[in-house]
C-alpha cells in the first residue's frame, strides 16, 4: 500500500510539473489584446448603446465622438446613423436603447426620418 501511495504522489507531482512546463514555458498562451474595431457587430452595437447611455448622463458630445472613433470607422456620423436605423429596423434592442441612440444622433445633428418618431415619443424637439 505504501508503494502505491508513493507512486501516486510522485505521478501527480511529475504530471503537475510537466503541465506547468508545457503550459507556461513550451507553449505559452498568445496575447489576446484585441481592438474595439475587431468586435462582432452585435458587440459593436452594445458598445454604441453604452456610449449613448453615457452621453445621456454627461451630455459630452466630444467625448461620445471620441469613444465612437475607437470603432475605427471611416465616418463616425454615418456609422451612428446606420447603426441606429439598422437597430430600429431589426428591433434588435429594447425601446430605451433605441431612444438613447436617437437622442445621441439628434444631438450630433444626424436625425433621420426613421428616427423621428422615437424622438417625439421621448418628448424631444422634432
Amino acid at each position: 500500500m505504501r508503494r502505491f501511495l508513493t507512486s501516486l504522489i510522485l505521478g501527480l507531482l511529475l504530471g503537475a510539473l510537466a503541465g506547468l512546463y508545457f503550459g507556461w514555458i513550451q507553449f505559452p498562451p498568445a496575447n489576446r489584446n484585441s481592438a474595439i474595431s475587431d468586435l462582432a457587430q452585435r458587440h459593436r452595437d452594445d458598445y454604441t448603446v453604452m456610449i449613448a447611455a453615457g452621453f445621456a448622463v454627461d451630455r459630452d458630445a466630444a467625448g461620445a465622438l471620441e469613444r465612437l472613433g475607437k470603432l475605427d470607422v471611416d465616418d463616425i456620423y454615418a456609422y451612428l446613423r446606420g447603426a441606429t436605423e439598422r437597430i430600429i429596423r431589426s428591433s434588435a434592442r429594447d425601446f430605451d436603447d433605441i431612444r438613447l441612440l436617437v437622442r445621441l444622433a439628434h444631438d450630433l445633428g444626424q436625425l433621420t426620418p426613421a428616427m423621428q418618431p422615437f424622438l417625439e415619443l421621448d418628448g424631444g424637439d422634432p
